[in-house]
């Protein structure tokens, strides 16, 4: 007598389906039918993963929209003036202008030599990059980095147009 292809599955969600486990060795589709009754029916599980997403995507945009918010009102904290770009890419940029910088700070004075008077040197060299490509392009730089970027920057020897934003 050949072993059964079609089982009978009451799964842990309570759903009863009809599986052809044809495709699996005879000699595990008995496990795999106890291991598939220890978990959802496909059409459960499905759809616990499109609340996963659906939750891991509303979450996602309220932290988009507080980091932006916190970006936005530390730019006018200290003056930094508005980027140029995309919509897209200036809301992206003056998140990643916020967060260098503040690492930056974190780094070069709270944690380093840096004086205050040094800071506010570099703090004005950041003020005239208002293209929100540039600070999109130095969004993975080493924070304590950041007054050497701004020298590259401000070299008059290179381009300060960038196709890309």
């Amino acid at each position: 007598m050949a072993v059964k292809k079609f089982w009978t599955i009451d799964h842990a969600c309570g759903h009863t389906v009809e599986s052809d486990l044809s495709d699996r060795p005879a000699d595990r589709r008995a496990s795999y039918a106890r291991w598939l009754a220890s978990r959802d029916c496909s059409g459960c599980w499905r759809a616990s993963r499109e609340e996963d997403i659906k939750t891991k995507v509303e979450w996602l945009a309220k932290q988009r929209a507080t980091d932006q918010a916190e970006a936005e009102a530390w730019s006018e904290q200290y003056r930094m003036p508005p980027l140029d770009g995309t919509d897209r890419a200036v809301a992206w940029a003056t998140r990643c202008r916020r967060q260098l910088v503040s690492a930056a700070y974190t780094a070069l004075v709270v944690e380093g030599t840096t004086s205050a008077a040094e800071w506010e040197a570099i703090e004005d060299a950041v003020r005239p990059l208002t293209r929100a490509g540039w600070w999109l392009d130095q969004r993975d730089a080493d924070p304590a980095d950041l007054p050497e970027l701004l020298e590259a920057a401000s070299s008059s020897d290179r381009p300060t147009e960038n196709p890309h934003f």
